[in-house]
């Protein structure tokens, strides 16, 4: 007979395995317009600035800012109404903005180019009075190139005469008028009264008011007195009061003349180096501002 076969006992039951749990990667962040907009302002800013840096303006205006400084510091102690322009070696008073000069033979040929370009804290040249006759019979040698040249860079001019009181005046003014082809836009014409010449000033007073009265009728234009201030305070004053007068006073930081005066242009140093002429020259300023010395011009 068989036996039967022997049950092997039942494996105990275990609870299943439970998988690790993977940890999710997070995502990664794109590279896109978050990240632009944060690196964008920078590199505008760094490229700004190189260019500044890189800019000859930017290097001129610390140029000019530091000479600025430097030249207030210089002037610590000085005169606040008159400043030594070293390139022009003159004292020149500081309330003026428009300047010229005035020439004659003396000052030779000039290059009237590097007068021009001549500049120093905004101080150049705007205009100048360039001789041309003397008494009935002397032109000056040097005033046709000049009274040319001048105008070409830009240079304002009038004309002058050295009056002769002991020539007649009208005859003088028609010399005078001979030699010069005035023009719209030039200074108005300039007589240069300096001397009696061994007259009695009523005399010079007379043949002067003979000369004013021809130049304006044919010019349709005040002519301009130029004198030293002793002479026109001696010899002038209140005797023709209507006209502009240009005054010689010089190395002064203010013209010490009667407020009432009809004055407009001060010759102030007549030791001027100026570039493109190899002598002294005198230096003027004008009085007023660019309104008023456009309204003295011939119309």
């Amino acid at each position: 007979m068989e036996t039967p076969a022997k049950k092997l006992p039942a494996k105990p039951k275990t609870a299943p395995k439970k998988k690790p749990a993977v940890r999710k990667k997070a995502p990664l962040k794109k590279k896109g317009k978050q990240q632009q907009e944060t690196w964008f302002p920078w590199k505008t800013l760094l490229a700004g600035a190189l260019l500044v840096l890189l800019s000859p303006f930017y290097y001129g205006y610390i140029v000019k800012t530091f000479t600025a400084s430097w030249q207030w510091i210089k002037d610590i102690g000085r005169n606040p109404n008159y400043r030594v322009y070293k390139s022009f070696d003159i004292g020149i008073p500081r309330k003026y903005s428009i300047h010229g000069i005035d020439v004659s033979y003396a000052q030779g040929k000039i290059d009237w180019h590097q007068v021009k370009a001549m500049q120093e804290d905004s101080v150049h040249i705007s205009f100048a009075f360039i001789k041309a006759t003397e008494g009935l019979l002397t032109v000056d040698p040097y005033f046709k190139r000049n009274w040319r040249e001048a105008p070409k860079v830009g240079i304002i001019c009038g004309a002058y005469h050295f009056f002769r009181p002991e020539k007649n005046g009208m005859w003088q003014a028609r010399f005078f008028l001979q030699n010069v082809d005035l023009e719209k836009g030039d200074l108005p014409m300039v007589v240069d009264i300096e001397q009696l010449d061994g007259i009695p000033p009523a005399q010079m007073r007379k043949e002067l008011q003979r000369f004013l009265d021809f130049l304006e009728k044919k010019t349709k234009a005040k002519p301009i007195i130029y004198s030293g201030l002793s002479f026109y305070q001696d010899y002038l004053m209140g005797y023709f009061d209507a006209y502009p007068y240009w005054i010689a006073h010089y190395y002064k930081e203010k013209l010490k003349i009667n407020p009432a005066t009809n004055w407009w242009f001060w010759q102030h140093s007549d030791k001027a180096r100026v570039n493109g002429i190899n002598h002294l020259v005198d230096f003027n300023a004008f009085k007023g501002d660019e309104l008023a010395f456009e309204q003295l011009l011939v119309p």
